[in-house]
């Protein structure tokens, strides 16, 4: 391929204002730029912000003249591609480039849209109702428990206070768990919210993919004794793979989906509304 050289001169300007770490400056005589590719320039303000500060002086230059010489390169390159390209392939580019712009165009103008007229106040009402309408299309992957436990040493003084807030898992103390929370080595006292699995092997170390079935049950309670502590393990429901997953559990994505899905719809009604009115304006029309 046939490729076209330029000559081309670079001529360095370490002009480092403002940078602490640079003592001396070079200037270029009535020019404003500080190196040049052919027709084209490179702006001495470029640099304003090319060397952090606190740099040295050596590591200063050596940045600039990295950066300087890759503006060259990029410069050199496009030039080359412009002079060796077909020129079907470069309307091709250009077509790519001004359907490029225009998209960015619309999506920043719809976006400025939407954000001036979207509703974003969400009542418990809409995530309820949208919930409703959603959570035949939301399942557990693998499962989701409701537990409260404690892991606290043998030795511990409170050990007894501990077991008999638990009360053999029937009408938990919570309150006075919590009192002794500092206690304890590890411990979930709010069994109103939904664990992925996962955790609870992470929590519950002898509990695992294999023998879960034999722990993981609604409206169980035991207790695990090793050597140096005990787990007391309060389960109070769970959900199996395929169960719909409860509001409560997704809750928190819920506004997040209802948002957005206003969104959506105000975005088609501008695109309808937006046609409409050319047409009722006589700015569109389609030809037969």
């Amino acid at each position: 391929m046939k490729i076209k050289y330029i000559k081309y001169s670079v001529v360095l300007l370490m002009v480092l204002l403002g940078y602490t770490s640079c003592t001396k400056q070079k200037k270029l005589d009535g020019a404003n730029y500080i190196a040049r590719v052919d027709d084209k320039y490179l702006d001495r303000s470029s640099l304003q912000h090319i060397v952090p500060p606190q740099s040295t002086v050596k590591d200063s230059i050596a940045m600039v003249e990295l950066f300087i010489n890759k503006w060259a390169t990029k410069q050199l390159l496009m030039d080359a591609a412009a002079f060796n390209l077909s020129d079907d392939k470069k309307r091709e580019i250009d077509e790519l480039v001004a359907n490029f712009k225009s998209e960015l165009l619309i999506k920043g103008y719809l976006e400025k849209l939407v954000q001036q007229s979207v509703d974003t106040v969400v009542r418990a009402s809409d995530l309820k109702e949208y919930y409703d309408q959603i959570k035949t299309g939301f399942r557990v992957d693998d499962m989701l428990v409701k537990l409260a436990y404690v892991n606290i040493l043998n030795s511990n003084s409170h050990y007894n206070k501990v077991k008999s807030g638990f009360n053999g898992g029937k009408d938990v103390k919570y309150e006075l768990l919590d009192q002794l929370s500092l206690q304890m080595k590890s411990y979930v006292l709010n069994d109103s919210l939904w664990v992925n699995v996962s955790q609870i092997y992470e929590k519950l170390p002898f509990i695992n993919a294999e023998n879960r079935e034999q722990y993981l049950k609604n409206n169980t309670y035991f207790e695990v004794k090793d050597e140096n502590s005990t787990y007391f393990v309060r389960i109070s429901q769970v959900l199996r793979k395929g169960d719909i997953l409860p509001y409560s559990y997704l809750e928190p994505s819920l506004r997040l989906m209802v948002l957005n899905n206003r969104k959506m719809e105000l975005l088609k009604q501008i695109e309808e509304d937006i046609l409409k009115d050319a047409k009722k304006d006589k700015n569109y029309e389609i030809y037969q």
